[in-house]
């Protein structure tokens, strides 16, 4: 019986003053750890007894687990003349040139910085249909049951605020979904997510090898030729079939750089809040004796250690069930309540306004013409009178802050029977 024995492989890009643009060079090995490990773009790699091959008109190099051997070096201005990694099998022994043409390599790096800043987007400017570079903690893998992958990503921003549809009939008899996954992520993952910041989730229908990775543990990476699309006012990244996925270290220029502006965030309080929302906050909605209470994220609502809790939260009304006018009337009478769904950059929620709670919650009115004037507040729906110019399909709803507390319906499986109520919360005249 024969064995296959499969190699890993790595293709990196290199540049130097002969050849400004690049060219490829493919690293072969038995496991992962004789692989290259680049801390950073730009820093500088040696290489050894490499093979240069021609396809399809292009030059690329290939380096062979054989009789090659590499040395990677810190690509900024430095005294420090070691490698930080070289290759085990085959070790790299240094020329009597090699400190020259490091030093050489660096000052023309300072003058000649790479050229990929320009089409790397963090999250909060991620863009519709268009390719981009992004740079991310993968924090989790799955694979659907129709066997498309969801990468579940991070950078400490939040994405930009969607437009939604006018509301419909249609649209009022169905909300819109609280995930894009087939079902919400079990308990124990929801609780390795961060509580500030968007998880954008990145759908594949390719298996790549940086997977097994990402199934191992958490990792910072680069996606080059990402896409991202909005889909039920939510953003859904897609992997293009060029897209190349690169590991990086967490000293990568890139990752130390997102997590400085992690760290300054949620070093204040105010920063914490939705990007989106400031520096100014709608005073659609009062919170009553709760203004000085402290504000959480819906995802530190969903990852609490107790299942009944009471939080203010800063959150947009994206739909609300029911709104037409006979449903209405039926809410003055007291007769029913309403379920709001609600977002956040890190969560979506439904919410429910009691039947009791329905005439404090609009501020005690009494018909149907002002509750519905004070839901289109909510829901971002332009009043005609107010702006004949307003868009008729799109509406923008604003932030609010709104009380809300947990509550469960059956003692035998609490955290699945957990349900969200707004109180304390009266939307203004």
């Amino acid at each position: 019986m024969a064995t296959i024995c499969a190699d890993f492989t790595l293709t990196l890009r290199i540049v130097d003053q002969s050849r400004p643009s690049g060219i490829s060079v493919t690293f072969f090995a038995e496991n992962t750890a004789l692989l290259p490990c680049v801390r950073s773009s730009g820093d500088v790699i040696s290489l050894h007894n490499i093979t240069i091959a021609l396809h399809h008109g292009e030059s690329f190099f290939i380096y062979d687990k054989k009789f090659s051997s590499f040395a990677l070096f810190e690509g900024k201005a430095s005294t420090e003349c070691r490698p930080y990694q070289h290759s085990v099998k085959y070790k790299y022994l240094a020329s009597k040139h090699d400190n020259e043409i490091l030093t050489q390599m660096r000052m023309w790096l300072v003058s000649h910085p790479l050229g990929h800043k320009d089409i790397e987007l963090q999250l909060m400017s991620i863009k519709s249909d268009s390719a981009f570079d992004l740079v991310c903690k993968v924090l989790h893998v799955h694979e659907a049951s129709n066997g498309v992958w969801i990468l579940y990503v991070w950078d400490g921003t939040d994405t930009p605020v969607t437009e939604f549809q006018m509301m419909l009939d249609t649209e009022s008899v169905t909300s819109p979904p609280l995930h894009l996954e087939e079902a919400p992520l079990p308990r124990e993952v929801l609780f390795t997510l961060p509580c500030v910041g968007s998880v954008l989730r990145v759908f594949t229908n390719r298996f790549f090898k940086e997977i097994l990775h990402f199934q191992k543990g958490i990792y910072w990476a680069r996606f080059c030729n990402i896409t991202c699309k909005q889909e039920f006012g939510m953003w859904k990244g897609i992997m293009l079939p060029v897209c190349r996925v690169r590991l990086l270290s967490n000293e990568d220029d890139s990752v130390v750089e997102r997590l400085k502006m992690f760290d300054s965030r949620i070093a204040t309080k105010v920063h914490r809040r939705p990007m989106a929302s400031l520096p100014n906050v709608s005073d659609i909605t009062d919170v009553m004796e709760h203004k000085r209470t402290g504000y959480i994220t819906l995802m530190e609502s969903l990852t609490h250690k107790e299942v009944i809790h009471k939080f203010k939260t800063l959150v947009r009304v994206v739909a609300a069930y029911p709104c037409q006018d006979n449903d209405l009337s039926l809410l003055v009478a007291g007769c029913h309540g309403m379920r709001l769904t609600l977002e956040d950059p890190t969560a979506r929620i439904h919410a429910y306004i009691h039947k009791d709670d329905g005439a404090n919650f609009f501020g005690g009115s009494v018909t149907v013409e002002a509750i519905t004037r004070k839901m289109n507040k909510l829901l971002g729906i332009t009043e005609p009178e107010v702006d004949e110019q307003a868009s008729a399909s799109k509406r923008n709803p604003p932030w609010i802050w709104c009380c809300i507390k947990s509550y469960y319906l059956d003692e035998n499986d609490i955290w699945g029977s957990r349900r969200y109520r707004i109180f304390d919360t009266v939307i203004r005249d």
